[in-house]
């Protein structure tokens, strides 16, 4: 009989413990964080530089994966070739996309680029609408960027700088994209784009938001040549126009089949299209509203304009335009017209416009114009240039008086900005020319141009067409820092316009007699005149609001003390407060308060106060 020793025993034991250990499940679950699943699910070549588990499944499904890792190129090929067999599916068409965009990351081959846009297309618009992706599919989503990145790279110029939007052929691995492009679609109102920027791939500085909508086509912002020149009220000559570029591909299954695929390539100014029709759908175009503004800042002249423009006032006249926009005139929406302050420009709304442009309540009902004057100019002649901008507006665009939204605009303004706004709804009759005059302008021995700007300047009368206000940080009493020696004089050193420094003076030394200020002393500009107790600026301030006006205030207070002692480093509150205003909002902010969102919040609730009195009443709102 055989005898087991106690080291064979051992032995068996230690083969028997390893045979149970090869039996174990060869198929099983490991629990792991909820976030590493997520993650595996959710990757793709456009967030992680890896194809997406959707993508890899369709490899291993046809033996394709290690092809892939050492010849994607064959592997692809063979990809497409089932694609296009007979038992083809949607599948493929999605794995062909990001397989295809991956190897064109990896070689920076451009014909990749093309085929992943075309597969992509493929996969989001197929030729039966039984095989449409479900919009919550994650492959959905993915494909729309996809075509989106990939039509933009596949279209860059040599350096990378623009996308080249022109009619051509180019090359694909297995053929050839032949695209046709109309030139006349580079023509947008009066003026021609061109120089088209991928702006989805820039970062944005200087705005807290980021907006975007979502959708397909490559989101581009485009310069614009004037084809003629002109000047007066207009789209701002040097703001770039958010574009979406589409190429379009009939059957694009079917032609994808063979070795030449032919498109169309189209061009849509967001501002004025924000869908399309492809086949049974209405498709959303993708547009990058925030880069395109930023894009629009960035290096922008109107920064330098901001010091220029306060100390060089005669040069207003070589402005091609004071009144600009930032889209053509919209028939039915009211204008919101901004005016900035003091040693500033428009640029320094885009954090209030950022976000209300992208409000669609909004942007929907209101259209966006902005006032840009020489800040060292006397006041009232700055606000004689904003009643002049704002009424050749009107008859330029609406000469006919048929736009009843035109007779409901809103003006804000800030700092000086708000002195300016408080002009356009106000009757003065003679009380700013009493207030440095005893004898009345008629009687005055001076030139009758003299006398003739004066009275346009002084007396001034409400414009019928500004039913609202918003005055912000307004020193409606004066600055105590305009008042400081520094201020003083840098006051002085401001060049003013001419026709400004002849008819003053003809006035202190033809009738220094007539003044109630001292005619040696006396100054000019928008300094002196925010200085406090200047008498211009007094008699302002005492002049009520036309009734038929609805004002509001948004007061910018420093800290957490007492309100009615605090100032905002430039305006006290008490200055800025005035009587008989709907509404007062003191935001606890500096001076610069525009970007501040509970400034933002606040001009937001106006607004929507504004349409909702006058929509369907005197103006037909556009309610879609």
């Amino acid at each position: 009989m055989y005898v087991i020793t106690r080291w064979q025993h051992g032995m068996l034991l230690v083969c028997l413990a390893a045979h149970l250990a090869a039996c174990a499940s060869p198929v099983g679950v490991t629990r792991v964080s909820a976030d590493v699943v997520h993650e595996e699910l959710s990757r793709n070549v456009l967030s992680a530089e890896q194809p997406s588990e959707a993508s890899r499944n369709v490899l291993g499904q046809h033996n394709l994966l290690d092809k892939f890792e050492d010849e994607p190129h064959d592997a692809l090929a063979a990809l497409r070739q089932f694609y296009h067999g007979e038992q083809g599916e949607q599948r493929e068409a999605f794995a062909l996309a990001e397989l295809s965009f991956l190897h064109a990351e990896e070689t920076g081959k451009r014909s990749f680029y093309l085929t992943s846009a075309l597969y992509a297309y493929a996969f989001l618009f197929p030729e039966t609408a039984t095989e449409s992706p479900s919009p919550y599919d994650r492959r959905f989503r993915v494909a729309c960027d996809l075509y989106n990145r990939a039509l933009t790279e596949g279209l860059k110029s040599a350096d990378g700088s623009e996308v080249e939007l022109r009619s051509g052929t180019h090359d694909l691995p297995f053929g050839q994209l032949v695209v046709e492009f109309r030139e006349e679609q580079r023509q947008w109102i009066d003026r021609r784009l061109e120089h088209f920027a991928p702006v989805a791939e820039w970062q944005v500085r200087g705005l807290r938001n980021r907006y975007r909508m979502a959708g397909i086509g490559a989101p581009l912002a485009a310069g614009q040549v004037p084809l003629k020149e002109r000047a007066g009220f207009q789209v701002a000559p040097r703001l770039k126009v958010p574009v979406t570029a589409l190429l379009r591909v009939t059957n694009p299954k079917r032609q994808l089949a063979g070795d030449r695929v032919e498109g169309s390539l189209e061009l849509y100014v967001a501002l004025d299209t924000r869908s399309v029709q492809i086949g049974e759908n209405r498709v959303p175009l993708e547009v990058e509203t925030t880069s395109y503004l930023a894009y629009s800042l960035h290096e922008s002249p109107i920064w330098g304009r901001e010091v220029t423009g306060f100390f060089h006032g005669e040069d207003s006249t070589s402005l091609r335009t004071q009144l600009a926009s930032l889209e053509p005139y919209r028939q039915g929406r009211f204008p919101v017209v901004f005016v900035h302050g003091t040693a500033s420009s428009p640029g320094r709304w885009a954090e209030m416009l950022n976000d209300l442009m992208n409000d669609r309540r909004i942007n929907r009902r209101f259209q966006f114009w902005f006032f840009t004057y020489d800040t060292g100019n006397p006041i009232p002649y700055s606000a004689m240039q904003l009643r002049d901008a704002l009424e050749q507006a009107l008859q330029q665009v609406d000469p006919e008086n048929r736009d009843p939204a035109l007779q409901h605009q809103v003006v804000i303004g800030h700092s000086q900005g708000g002195l300016l706004t408080k002009m356009t709804v106000v009757e003065t009759q003679d009380r700013l020319w009493n207030s440095v005059s005893r004898k009345p302008l008629e009687d005055m021995d001076i030139p009758q141009e003299d006398k003739d700007l004066l009275r346009r300047v002084m007396f001034v009368e409400p414009l019928p067409f500004v039913r609202r206000v918003v005055f912000i940080a307004t020193p409606h009493r004066g600055s105590f820092v305009a008042a400081h020696w520094a201020a003083q004089k840098l006051g002085g050193m401001v060049r003013l316009p001419g026709k400004v420094v002849h008819g003053v003076e003809d006035v202190l030394t033809k009738e220094k007699e007539a003044l109630k200020v001292d005619p040696e002393t006396y100054k000019v500009g928008a300094v002196f005149g925010m200085t406090p107790g200047h008498p211009a600026l007094e008699a302002l301030a005492e002049t009520p609001i036309d009734p038929r006006v609805t004002a509001h205030s948004i007061i910018p207070v420093k800290g957490d003390g007492a309100i009615e002692k605090g100032d905002d480093g430039v305006v006290k509150y008490k200055s800025a407060h005035i009587e008989g205003v709907a509404s007062e909002q003191v935001i606890r902010s500096t001076h610069s308060t525009q970007a501040n969102p509970d400034t933002i919040e606040e001009v937001r609730r106006i607004l929507l106060i504004h349409a909702r009195e006058w929509c369907g009443k005197e103006v037909a709102c556009d309610d879609r």
